[in-house]
């Protein structure tokens, strides 16, 4: 199976590294919500202010930041398999996905159980960060039970898992070659009547709804309670997963794809405004149409999803296709703060969940001390060092303190997704 794709093997595609780290970084925002929902969702705590603007906020924010972050990831899996080659990419995969998966699961889950006990002493008024710390490194004591479970890296095993599944239908399609020439004309032609043509839309939004309506919950369930792959949000994010690596064969339809209109512009914001409408009756089970009322939004986050994902990536690519030595520096750093953030983010939410203060004012200060904190331990720890060569591929020189004198210019191309 050949790659269709005409684009430089060593261009950096500046629009896509800012929407990378504009999706991981939206993670930590929206993390650092979750202690501010009107609703108590077992969250390790529950700030004493909250307001249901947050719960408008997660909702959004949670259709469309890992979807997003899945279909670059395809995107450059495509890029980085043909430029280097099977062997390289799956070892590449293993090094920067796999290791991290498992080292980061050993030291960062006991800081996360950490983190809900001592929310959980805050609600009787006394919080003992020494006894919270034992008690979170006491867990690996019931190892192997919820092993790999219970943290916000899952995002990194399905990564894993849907790997696996693009490679092995590649080998199982590679036995028959005329066929896999086949597949692949195919692919490709469906891929340019979905992206070129209105109607191709709705061979996106219905696999997507039909997805949604098996979930637990309205909307996406977040996998991180077992091991076992949870089959509809494997689906999904195998599917955004795909379109990325399709779209990459087919470099010139991402203009279509992402192309910013009035009428698209429009369509989401009714999307979001539906969806935003309905998701009260969730709680509503007896209501007459709950039903209808699920159908109707499971197909409208659908619609949101997708339209959320390319209005995005529509306007990263008009303001922000250019070299930014700052947004490059975020980008090669976004994958070491993802891993790290939520401990960080729950310990602040637990300090600051009793401070009279309003939402708005702390919400943004987690957000930004966890992003600072994060990027600086990456550039004095992390960046230049054998962890920056697993997480990156390769080391880089310290910038953090002379980026903004110096205006250090980054040139290579970096990060587990590529």
């Amino acid at each position: 199976m050949t790659s269709a794709s005409t684009e430089p093997v060593n261009a950096r595609l500046d629009y896509l590294d800012a929407v990378r780290a504009f999706a991981l970084l939206l993670g930590v925002v929206f993390h650092a919500a979750m202690s501010f929902l009107p609703v108590f969702i077992g969250w390790a705590v529950m700030d004493v202010s909250t307001s249901p603007l947050v719960s408008g906020f997660a909702l959004v924010s949670h259709s469309f930041r890992m979807e997003l972050f899945f279909l670059i990831a395809g995107y450059f899996s495509h890029m980085t398999f043909h430029r280097n080659g099977a062997r390289s990419f799956v070892l590449s995969r293993v090094l920067r996905i796999g290791i991290p998966f498992v080292i980061g699961w050993f030291a960062l889950r006991p800081l996360l159980v950490s983190g809900w006990v001592m929310g959980g002493q805050s609600l009787r008024g006394q919080v003992d960060i020494l006894a919270g710390l034992a008690a979170g490194y006491g867990s690996l004591a019931s190892l192997p039970a919820g092993l790999f479970v219970g943290t916000h890296l899952w995002f990194l095993y399905y990564l894993l898992l849907i790997t696996a599944i693009i490679l092995a239908a590649r080998a199982v399609l590679g036995l028959w070659p005329a066929l896999a020439r086949s597949f692949t004309r195919q692919a490709d032609a469906v891929m340019q009547w979905v992206v070129n043509r209105a109607p191709g839309w709705i061979v996106l939004l219905i696999p997507t709804t039909i997805c949604l309506w098996w979930m637990d919950g309205w909307g996406m369930d977040t996998p991180d309670k077992s091991l076992a792959p949870d089959l509809p949000v494997l689906a999904v994010y195998t599917g955004f997963f795909v379109f990325g690596w399709l779209l990459h064969r087919q470099p010139a339809l991402m203009d279509r794809f992402a192309r910013l209109s009035a009428w698209r512009v429009v369509a989401l914001v009714a999307l979001i405004a539906l969806t935003l409408v309905l998701a009260k009756f969730q709680l509503q089970p007896a209501h007459p149409r709950f039903g209808l009322f699920r159908a109707i939004f499971v197909f409208g986050y659908a619609g949101m999803m997708w339209g959320l994902v390319a209005v995005t990536i529509g306007l990263f690519r008009r303001f922000l296709d250019r070299p930014s030595p700052g947004v490059r520096y975020v980008a090669d750093g976004s994958y070491w703060l993802y891993l790290v953030h939520l401990p960080l983010v729950v310990w602040l939410q637990v300090a600051v969940a009793e401070w009279p203060l309003h939402w708005a004012i702390k919400l943004p200060f987690i957000a930004i001390v966890t992003v600072v904190v994060a990027l600086l331990a990456y550039d004095l720890f992390v960046r230049s060092t054998f962890i920056g060569r697993v997480l990156n591929g390769r080391r880089r020189p310290r910038q953090f303190s002379r980026a903004a004198g110096q205006g250090a210019t980054l040139h290579d191309t970096g990060g587990f997704l590529r």
